[in-house]
């Protein structure tokens, strides 16, 4: 009995002492786990920058994140692997990192975009920056491991710590970068502030632990350099970023803004105007009445007494002036979720000019929503609907080129009434052209292709299409610019390089339109 009680009260002993030892741990290293919260963050958010970059110069973002996920991962394996050859000087190691980690991935961003105008092989740059931040990343945890049990000799309790600490990191930093980082600090800022982060994260190491770094006053100068140099970089990102960006552009930047959805640019030479929306043009002002007119004319022809008109993106306002030359149009509804795109075509002198303030009409209402979620809860029937959105070069765009979305329109239309898709280029883009072709068409539409030149975008398509039969004999009733109703005739036509046959419907889960036009970009490119 006495025995029993002996091995009780040992085992509470032991209990006792494991719990002091714990709370004695998370005393003494509880900054050091918090460096391991600021480095998983800051590598997050590094990641996410190289993507989404990587997605705005390059196009195809489900490929630019697919490759930056593997190859951060497998990085995160190398460097765990790595770790194990440092044996001595572990602080010193740990503080290495952490100034490693905070360069490359404060200039992260700046030498991507550099690297894309001077330099050919951007994939490379690329790969070498996320291989180089996952590799220190990776090595972290193995080494802050063996710092903590050198002293402590109770391994479960150390991982668990710092794994924790590990993944909340990671969260926070993948949902701190989306919705608040880059809307209001863009690429350029955000990097920086990482790069920041983690050099601070290096001096309150030195802070705590300064002891036991070796050389701890010529680690102190080289932080303090280092974090100078990155809030400068914060304090001037904006210049920094008007003047690399200027090398992406022809002309020259008079406006540019990231927004919470895309980064707006807008350049001018002379008295042309041209608005760029994640670095693809979407007007110049010396032609854009050639797409506008083609785009609104031709469909609103179809139409008898058209009185309501649904316009899905085209925030700039420039279909909704060419809508609003007809009398008969009573109400319009515009769908575009960007608040901010908006607000600038409403405002912003250059482009008030063009648009003719039609962004202020009494016939106007304006909604910042999703335009697939906008059709999803509608009950309404227009007569005239006007697809206007970008091109499809990512997941959320696709969706609004998709069979779903052709069938949500075709439940908001009139009985008689007509909708009109922008459809990219069939030259360029020939399966991309036709896919959208046959996809409407697949949700029982009559569909008439058509398309004209464009100067600043080459040769440019459209699908206009209705339940009823469409005809090519065009009555124009009101003035035009580019259309007459001869050289119209010739808009139906298609030479036999402008046509694909051979392509597949774009459905929701089989983003088909996707894969087609991001191959006719690298060949554009």
């Amino acid at each position: 009995m006495d025995k029993i009680e002996n091995d009780s009260k040992q085992i509470s002993y032991s209990k006792v002492n494991v719990k002091q030892s714990d709370d004695r741990m998370s005393k003494k290293y509880r900054l050091l786990m918090l460096t391991t919260l600021i480095i998983s963050g800051c590598s997050m958010c590094y990641e996410l920058i190289i993507s989404a970059v990587s997605s705005y110069l390059l196009g195809n973002s489900t490929l630019q994140y697919s490759i930056t996920i593997g190859l951060y991962m497998a990085a995160l394996g190398l460097g765990s692997y790595v770790s194990k050859y440092f044996k001595k000087r572990l602080f010193n190691v740990f503080v290495v990192i952490e100034l490693c980690i905070g360069i490359v991935g404060g200039m992260s961003a700046i030498l991507l975009f550099l690297a894309n105008i001077y330099i050919e092989n951007y994939d490379i740059v690329m790969y070498i920056e996320i291989i180089l931040i996952g590799v220190l990343a990776g090595a972290e945890i193995p080494i802050m491991t063996r710092i903590i049990e050198e002293d402590e000799k109770n391994l479960s309790v150390t991982l668990s710590s710092i794994f924790s600490f590990d993944y909340i990191g990671g969260l926070l930093g993948s949902i701190a970068f989306p919705l608040l980082l880059l809307p209001k600090l863009g690429y350029f800022a955000t990097s920086f502030l990482c790069g920041l982060l983690n050099i601070i994260a290096s001096m309150l190491i030195m802070w705590k632990f300064g002891d036991r770094v070796i050389n701890i006053k010529r680690f102190r100068t080289i932080a303090v350099t280092i974090a100078i140099f990155m809030v400068t970089g914060m304090i001037f990102a904006d210049n920094i970023s008007s003047g690399i960006e200027g090398g992406l552009y022809r002309d020259r930047i008079i406006y540019m803004e990231q927004t919470k959805y895309q980064k707006i640019v807008m350049t001018k030479h002379r008295d042309d105007v041209r608005l760029y929306i994640d670095g693809n043009c979407q007007f110049s002002t010396d032609d854009e009445y050639r797409y506008h007119e083609a785009l609104v004319h031709i469909p609103m022809n179809e139409v008898d007494n058209c009185s309501k008109v649904l316009i899905l993106g085209g925030g700039d306002g420039l279909a909704v002036r060419e809508v609003l030359k007809y009398d008969e149009v009573k109400k319009i509804d515009l769908v575009d979720l960007d608040e901010e795109m908006i607000r600038i075509c409403s405002t912003n002198d250059n482009i008030t000019k063009i648009n003719e303030n039609s962004l202020k009409s009494d016939k106007l209402s304006i909604h910042n929503e999703d335009a697939y979620e906008f059709l999803k809860e509608s009950d309404e029937k227009y007569d005239l609907i006007i697809v206007d959105l970008p091109d499809p070069n990512s997941e959320s765009l696709n969706k609004l080129y998709s069979n779903m979305f052709y069938r949500l329109c075709g439940k908001a239309l009139s009985d008689k009434g007509v909708f009109v898709v922008q459809s990219t280029s069939p030259y360029f883009a020939t399966n991309a052209f036709w896919c959208i072709n046959k996809t409407i068409e697949s949700e029982g539409f009559n569909v008439k292709p058509y398309h004209l030149q464009v100067p600043a975008f080459g040769d440019w398509g459209f699908n206009m299409a209705s339940r009823k039969e469409l005809t090519e004999d065009i009555k124009f009733k009101v003035e035009t610019r580019y259309l007459t109703e001869d050289n119209v005739v010739a808009l139906f036509k298609f030479g036999k390089d402008e046509i694909a046959s051979d392509v597949q419907i774009n459905r929701l889960t089989k983003p088909m339109l996707m894969d087609y036009y991001n191959k006719a970009v690298e060949v554009w490119d």
